[in-house]
């Protein structure tokens, strides 16, 4: 039923202004996912703020009209187009389905259906026709630290095909939440006040320092659940389960971009200069590679920009003949790894 309910909206969004719904709205990212839709002139002819019953009832204003949130529940979605999920992965595997089954091409900023086979998991820069099979009407939002990988691998990955990926992520408070950047700063407050640091959220001292991804770790292997999701998840994005890749992941004193150390073993040989020439002409990117001035990637360059930049292109002299390169990328967390990469897939529908 979801389907042919979406179907009939989608063969008319022609003339069909959809209405939109918004699970998490007073959240970082569903803020920014109302900057975006003012931003980018995203059409719609309803707005559905939704939120948990703490927030219900609370007055919104966006683009001169006044909201009521209301509280999100299984019958918040009769009538509703698009529903973007960013309320955490427990809302969406409860709601998202409900959304779903009541018409509406749900796009979830969660982890909850990323790996789904039915769920398509969609970084438009990479995989736009993905979204075109959604047997369960939701679309899966990768990863913050995925997205802004894979942007900057994919080029590189269809012009000459990469065989390992190593990444070092340096992340950023925003993707712990609104409550983890309003700690790192009130921690500077604390610091220069000379008060106990605030540690609500992490439990240690966050500002001067920087600490191991705050994501369980699988006793096992090691590995964290983000470096897991980087993983899978671009497996699966570059539908290619043999391209290798290991991550480690590191949480830094940073607002809301995130920095990668990225490097690549490549199938055939690539010079650092045809890279950069590539990645010029890539979606999404913007090249920050200026080695006289060393000017490249850095968070606060990135924060509020929807590009991510790439820069330290360099050819890696422990690979021969051309088949490794290195390369920085700092991408905005909430913006491109989280809110304009789900507004792009709704763009897309």
């Amino acid at each position: 039923m979801a389907l042919r309910q979406t179907a009939r909206w989608l063969s008319s969004a022609a003339t069909k202004k959809p209405v939109v719904a918004i699970a998490g709205i007073t959240g970082a990212v569903g803020q920014e996912l109302l900057q975006l839709i003012q931003q980018r002139n995203f059409p719609y002819a309803e707005l559905r703020p939704l939120a948990s019953a703490r927030s219900a009832g609370k007055d919104m204003e966006f683009m001169g009209q006044k909201y009521k949130i209301q509280e999100l529940n299984e019958n918040s979605f009769e009538g509703v187009d698009i529903a973007f999920f960013s309320a955490g992965g427990g809302i969406s595997k409860k709601f998202a389905p409900a959304a779903a089954k009541a018409g509406a091409v749900v796009i979830d900023n969660s982890s909850a259906f990323r790996m789904d086979p039915d769920c398509p998991l969609v970084v438009p820069e990479v995989n736009p026709e993905a979204i075109n099979n959604r047997p369960k009407g939701i679309i899966a939002n990768p990863n913050c630290s995925t997205i802004i990988m894979n942007v900057a691998v994919w080029p590189i990955h269809q012009k000459v095909g990469v065989d390992r990926v190593v990444v070092s992520t340096y992340q950023a408070a925003s993707g712990a939440g609104a409550a983890a950047m309003a700690e790192l700063e009130q921690q500077a407050k604390d610091f220069v006040e000379n008060r106990p640091l605030t540690q609500d959220i992490f439990g240690r001292q966050y500002i001067f320092n920087l600490f191991s991804h705050n994501s369980n770790i699988d006793q096992e292997t090691g590995y964290n659940e983000e470096e897991t999701k980087m993983v899978k998840e671009t497996k699966k994005i570059f539908n290619d389960p043999d391209i290798k890749v290991t991550a480690t992941c590191i949480r830094v004193p940073v607002l809301r971009a995130h920095c990668e150390s990225i490097n690549l073993t490549l199938k055939n040989p690539l010079s650092a200069a045809d890279a950069r020439e590539l990645l010029k002409g890539a979606p999404g990117i913007s090249i920050q590679d200026d080695r006289a001035n060393n000017q490249h990637p850095e968070p606060l360059m990135a924060s509020g920009v929807d590009d991510c930049f790439v820069g330290r292109i360099r050819q890696d002299v422990s690979q021969p003949d051309n088949l490794g390169l290195e390369m920085f990328v700092a991408g905005d967390q909430i913006r491109k790894g989280a809110a304009l990469n789900a507004i792009q897939i709704a763009e897309l529908l």
